[in-house]
């Protein structure tokens, strides 16, 4: 099966204090081989960028109202007149939160859609051929 690679550079805003934003280019990353999950590479000033993964399906829910808990929240907002996506990232190593602009996420977001449709992810798994070739004599 061929596997298809939708990816979009941004430029967010990390929040670093109520006011003060650090600006972060990061890449958002979708593969057909991994259908239920998002990724994001955040460039930072290190030598390898930090790479945080999660369900699509909770950053399209959170273009529309806040969802998720735990290691990865996400809502709506507005930022200097500008719809934005915030991103809150907990992990034993930090916390982060993040705003991305709305608009082109959705874009990037939408062709993902277009690619893999929700509920046929599974579909891209080849589970079936997994266990066929296992289950063969």
């Amino acid at each position: 099966m061929k596997h298809t690679v939708v990816e979009r550079e941004l430029r967010l805003q990390l929040i670093v204090s109520a006011g003060r934003a650090v600006p972060v280019r990061a890449r958002l990353g979708y593969r057909t081989a991994d259908p239920y999950a998002v990724h994001i590479d955040f460039h930072v000033d290190s030598a390898c960028p930090v790479h945080w993964a999660f369900a699509r399906d909770l950053l399209v829910e959170g273009m529309c109202r806040p969802c998720g808990q735990g290691d990865v929240r996400v809502w709506p907002a507005q930022a200097d007149g500008h719809g934005v996506v915030v991103i809150a990232l907990d992990s034993p190593a930090g916390e982060a939160l993040l705003e991305a602009p709305a608009a082109p996420v959705a874009q990037w977001l939408e062709h993902t859609l277009r690619v893999v449709p929700p509920g046929s992810e599974g579909d891209r798994l080849g589970i079936d051929e997994e266990l066929a070739g296992l289950l063969a004599p």
